[in-house]
C-alpha cells in the first residue's frame, strides 16, 4: 500500500519536482554541439559500436557502390537466418524454442540426441523450491507481472548455495534453471494476482515434462489446460522470434553492462527485466492492442481507408488514443524496409485469426500496416523507412491466444532469457573491463555558499 500524502506534503513534493525539472533540464542544442549520440544512436538510428558478439546479428542495409542502402531486414542467430529456423521447425511439425535456446547459448544446432538430452535437462530444472509458490509468489501479489518476476528471480538468490559463483559451469546452470522457471514464475504470479485482486478462482497446474515451453505456458495458464496445435505452434514461433535481437537492444545491453561488474546472475537478470518492462521496449505490444481497441471504438467502417487514415493522422497529431503522437507498432530503431520477425509472425496470424473467427480484425491490422507508413512519411521528417515491427502483430497474437494482457511482456521475457543467458556467458568469457561510458558535464561552476548565507 502506497503512503497517502497530506495536502501539505503533496505540495512540497510538487515544488521539489519542479526544482528537479528546472535544474535538471539540459539544452538540446548541447547534444549537437558536443556530438553526443542521444540514445547511443545517430540521426539515422544506427547504434554506436560498443562491443562485439557472436550470438545474433541484425541486417537492415546493404552496401552498394560504397553507400548504405536499406534492404529487407534479416535476423541471424549464430549466423543462421531465423526465417530458416522457423521454417525448419514448422516443416518438421515440432517445437523450436528449446533448439534455439541451445543454439544461442552453445553456438551450434543440436543433433537429435543433444536436443533430447537438453530438453530433459530443462524439464528437470522446471521445479521451484519447496513452498516457493506459497511463501513468495502468493504473498504481496503485484498487478505488474514483470515486477513479480523480478522479485521472484532476486528471491531465488537466497535458495542458491552458489549464488555468487560466476564460473561458467555455475552460471550456465543458473541460466538454464531460469530458462526453465520463467514460465512458472510468470504464470503462477498472474494466478496469484488474479485470485487475490480480481477474486477469481485460484489454480496451480504443475508443468508436464513431455511438453515444450510453449505448450507448458498454455497448459499451466488455462483452467482446463487445453489448447490447439495451432495455438501452441504460433506461441512457439513467437518465442523463437523474441529469443534474441543483437547485443544492442536495451535489455541485452543491460545484461552486458551489469555482467561486466562481476555481480551474480540473479542481479543481472533482474536488471534486464527492469529494462524490458519499459513501454519503449518490451511493453510496446500492449500499446498496440490498446491503440487498436481505441481505433475500433472510433472508426465506424473498418474498410474505409479515408476514415482509418483520418484516425492515424489524429494519432500523429496527438489528438487520439494516448495523445503521444505515435502509431504504435510502426517503425524500429534499426529496421527500415521490413522487420523479418513481423513478416514471419504475420504469416501465421492469418491462420490463427481464421481459427478464432477474427478475419475482419486481421484485415484491419493489414490495412493499418499498409496505410501507416505512407501517412508517417508525409507528416514526419524521417531518416529511414518505416515499417511494421514485431510488436504490431505479437499483441494481436497474444490476444487471440486469450493471454491476459498482464502476461504480454512476461512472455517476451520468457523468450528473451535465452538471449540474455547467452550474452551473460559471452560477457564473462570475454571479460575485460567494466562497461563505463562517458558523460560530459555541462553545468557552470559556482561558489559554495554557507548555510546561514543562502
Amino acid at each position: 500500500m502506497s503512503l497517502e500524502l497530506t495536502p501539505e506534503s503533496a505540495v512540497k513534493i510538487q515544488n521539489l519536482s519542479d526544482l528537479c525539472i528546472n535544474n535538471g533540464s539540459i539544452d538540446p542544442s548541447l547534444y549537437t554541439k558536443y556530438n553526443v549520440k542521444r540514445g547511443l544512436r545517430d540521426l539515422q538510428g544506427k547504434g554506436v559500436l560498443a562491443g562485439l558478439t557472436n550470438i545474433s546479428e541484425i541486417i537492415s542495409y546493404e552496401v552498394v557502390d560504397g553507400k548504405e542502402v536499406p534492404c529487407d531486414g534479416k535476423l541471424y542467430y549464430r549466423g543462421i537466418d531465423v526465417e530458416d529456423i522457423v521454417s525448419g521447425c514448422v516443416d518438421d511439425k515440432r517445437f523450436g524454442y528449446e533448439e534455439v535456446t541451445y543454439l544461442l547459448i552453445f553456438g551450434k544446432l543440436p543433433n537429435k540426441q543433444e536436443l533430447e538430452d537438453f530438453n530433459n535437462l530443462l524439464s528437470e530444472f522446471r521445479t521451484l523450491p519447496t513452498s516457493f509458490v506459497r511463501d513468495i509468489i502468493m504473498k504481496a501479489p503485484s498487478s505488474d507481472m514483470m515486477n513479480t518476476l523480478a522479485r521472484s528471480v532476486l528471491t531465488l538468490y537466497a535458495y542458491d548455495d552458489k549464488a555468487d559463483d560466476i564460473s561458467i559451469p555455475n552460471v550456465l546452470r543458473q541460466c538454464l534453471e531460469l530458462v526453465s522457471l520463467f514460465p512458472l514464475l510468470s504464470i503462477y504470479g498472474y494466478h496469484a494476482y488474479n485470485h487475490y485482486v480480481n477474486k477469481e478462482s485460484l489454480f496451480i497446474h504443475p508443468p508436464q515434462p513431455e511438453l515444450s515451453t510453449a505448450e507448458n505456458i498454455l497448459y499451466t495458464l488455462r483452467k482446463d489446460s487445453k489448447y490447439s496445435v495451432l495455438e501452441a505452434r504460433i506461441l512457439d514461433v513467437a518465442l523463437i522470434l523474441h529469443a534474441d535481437h543483437g547485443g544492442g537492444n536495451n535489455s541485452t545491453f543491460t545484461t552486458h553492462v551489469v555482467s561486466s561488474s562481476g555481480t551474480d546472475t540473479y542481479s543481472v537478470v533482474a536488471a534486464s527485466l527492469g529494462s524490458l518492462k519499459g513501454p519503449r521496449h518490451g511493453g510496446a505490444n500492449i500499446k498496440v492492442v490498446q491503440m487498436f481497441e481505441d481505433l475500433k471504438n472510433n472508426v465506424k467502417n473498418w474498410e474505409d481507408e479515408e476514415e482509418i487514415s483520418r484516425y492515424l493522422m489524429a494519432l500523429l497529431n496527438k489528438q487520439a488514443f494516448d495523445k503521444s503522437g505515435l502509431i504504435y507498432g510502426m517503425g524500429h530503431a534499426v529496421y527500415s524496409k521490413s522487420d523479418p520477425r513481423a513478416k514471419v509472425l504475420k504469416s501465421f496470424v492469418k491462420s490463427l485469426s481464421e481459427e478464432k473467427g477474427l478475419d475482419e480484425e486481421y484485415k484491419l491490422y493489414t490495412l493499418v500496416e499498409r496505410l501507416a507508413p505512407e501517412i508517417i512519411s508525409k507528416e514526419r521528417k524521417i531518416y529511414k523507412g518505416v515499417s511494421a515491427n514485431i510488436d504490431f502483430y505479437s499483441g494481436f497474437v497474444y490476444k487471440m491466444l486469450d493471454l491476459p494482457i498482464e502476461l504480454y511482456t512476461p512472455i517476451f521475457a520468457i523468450s528473451r532469457i535465452a538471449g540474455w543467458s547467452a550474452h551473460r556467458i559471452e560477457e564473462i568469457i570475454n571479460a575485460g573491463k567494466i562497461i563505463r561510458p562517458a558523460y560530459k558535464n555541462v553545468s557552470d561552476k559556482i561558489q559554495y555558499v554557507k548555510l546561514n548565507d543562502r
